[in-house]
């Protein structure tokens, strides 16, 4: 398989498909696709649906499969970037929901979920997530742009609920208590911030869908 990632800061990967070859997705990722290329919808074990469903995404997978040589292309639902992600055995990343766009048949797409008992209770977003394992080529979607972080062991960043877009498996993460009811009533930054702990990378985005719609809200009339 080929790709190429156009369309600046509204992106959509095309990949070059030769027959045989296949690619997976969520249901309603792709945009446009030669005619060559069969789609059919599957599940991977009442698990895995199981675990989609209590993430809040589609029930279903669909695989893309180039009865002959074509194109097909997934496009952002958000303005922002798409990154190619290599992902081989040892080397998984945990990504926040709703990134995953589309992938190799290798990669293996499952429901994270964090360990620490205030991530469950007051992560929100950062609560359940998804992870990329397996071997082959994964497409995220970034909301706005990337900034990378490479954690050294005990290392931490502390992030608004929702900047999260992606980490390595090594990474920890744990929600905290903003100190101080001064800062919790008059800071406009709510009760919690996520914590992240390296060792490993961490890809920050820097307009989260929630964080826009949040903003976008204070010019619509309530009723």
């Amino acid at each position: 398989m080929k790709y190429k990632i156009v369309g600046d800061n509204l992106p959509a990967v095309i990949c070059s498909l030769e027959a045989g070859e296949a690619l997976m997705s969520q249901a309603g990722a792709m945009s446009w696709m030669s005619e060559g290329i069969q789609m059919e919808t599957v599940g991977g074990g009442v698990g895995k649906v199981f675990g989609r469903m209590f993430s809040g995404e589609s029930l279903f997978l669909n695989r893309y499969q180039a009865l002959r040589n074509g194109e097909i292309a997934f496009a952002s639902h958000f303005p922002g970037n798409i990154r190619a992600v290599e992902i081989s055995p040892g080397k998984s990343v945990v990504i926040q929901k709703r990134a995953f766009l589309a992938s190799t048949e290798g990669v293996e797409l499952s429901v994270f979920f964090q360990k620490k008992l205030g991530a469950g209770f007051f992560g929100g977003e950062g609560f359940i997530m998804q992870k990329l394992s397996g071997s082959g080529i994964a497409f995220v979607e970034i909301d706005g742009a990337a900034v990378e972080y490479e954690l050294q062991a005990g290392e931490k960043l502390v992030l608004d609920t929702g900047y999260l877009c992606m980490m390595d498996e090594t990474v920890s993460m744990d929600i905290v208590t903003i100190k101080g009811v001064k800062n919790i009533f008059l800071g406009g930054e709510g009760l919690f911030n996520t914590v992240v702990t390296g060792p490993g990378k961490v890809v920050v985005q820097t307009l989260p869908a929630n964080a826009m719609a949040s903003n976008l809200m204070r010019f619509f009339p309530s009723k």
